[in-house]
């Protein structure tokens, strides 16, 4: 098996960054290609029938599409990115893709666009509630992956 190209997907925790860490690794010993790709989820506000604080109107649980939060999570989005290069990236050359949406999907999309061969991501480590309201972005990949999918685990004893 030869990798030659590696999808690290990455946000803006700790998390993804030791991840991110051990994908540039692998990138330098294979002498491999890097693509980045960073998700953007959609600002969806609970619905509620009491008013909201700020306004006095209902919330209607619907996406938010105001062009400064959308700006301003493009700017967030650019700077992770470019935090992960800077610090990981030596003299290696890396693609990158800002996607909006579901992280699944589109860590999946990133993949096969980029023609990856393997996946690299953190996972939060979520257990119990958190795990059933949350999910686990990492476990979908895995199971719905084309390509095998390393999940780098983070202990907060790595932090210190």
């Amino acid at each position: 098996m030869k990798i030659n190209k590696i999808l690290i997907a990455i946000d803006d925790s700790k998390y993804s960054e030791h991840a991110a860490g051990y994908g540039f690794e692998l990138a330098k010993f294979y002498r491999a290609e890097v693509a980045l790709v960073n998700i953007v989820e959609a600002i969806i506000p609970p619905a509620s029938t009491s008013p909201d604080m700020l306004t006095g109107t209902p919330f209607d649980g619907s996406i938010i599409n105001e062009p400064e939060i959308i700006n301003a999570q493009k700017e967030a989005s650019e700077n992770t990115i470019q935090r992960i290069i800077t610090t990981f990236a030596g003299d290696l050359n890396v693609t990158h893709f800002t996607e909006y949406g579901t992280p699944r999907e589109n860590i999946l999309s990133c993949c096969k666009q980029f023609n990856a061969d393997l996946i690299v991501m953190g996972t939060h480590s979520r257990t119990g509630i958190d795990r059933l309201l949350m999910g686990s972005v990492a476990e979908d990949v895995v199971r719905h992956a084309a390509v095998p999918v390393l999940v780098v685990p983070f202990k907060e004893s790595e932090s210190q």
